[in-house]
């Protein structure tokens, strides 16, 4: 197995725990709480990568892209249940600003 194939299963682990962590049921990937959770987790590794490769502006804009797409959900669920968002921006660290 190569270092990539042992990242992406190292990935798809990590991401069964943050859907039993974060979602309704063990099969509730899809919830807004859940796709922020997963974003979440992913935009962090990027960022990392990008602390080593600065010159890697292709990933940053992939980096960039994820971010968009985590605010425009944490707005939706802003949105529809502000007790929610406070929960879940409280428990995965990111700041407010929304």
């Amino acid at each position: 197995m190569g270092i990539r194939a042992a990242q992406l299963s190292r990935s798809k682990e990590r991401t069964a725990e943050i859907v039993k962590e974060f979602g309704t049921g063990e099969n509730d990937s899809g919830s807004a709480a859940v796709q922020v959770a997963i974003l979440s987790e992913r935009i962090k590794n990027l960022t990392e990568h990008l602390k080593v490769h600065k010159k890697d502006n292709h990933s940053r804009r992939g980096l960039m892209m994820l971010i968009g797409k985590r605010r425009g959900l944490l707005k939706y669920i802003k949105n529809r249940d502000i007790q929610e968002y406070r929960d879940l921006i409280a428990k995965l660290g990111i700041r407010d600003n929304i």
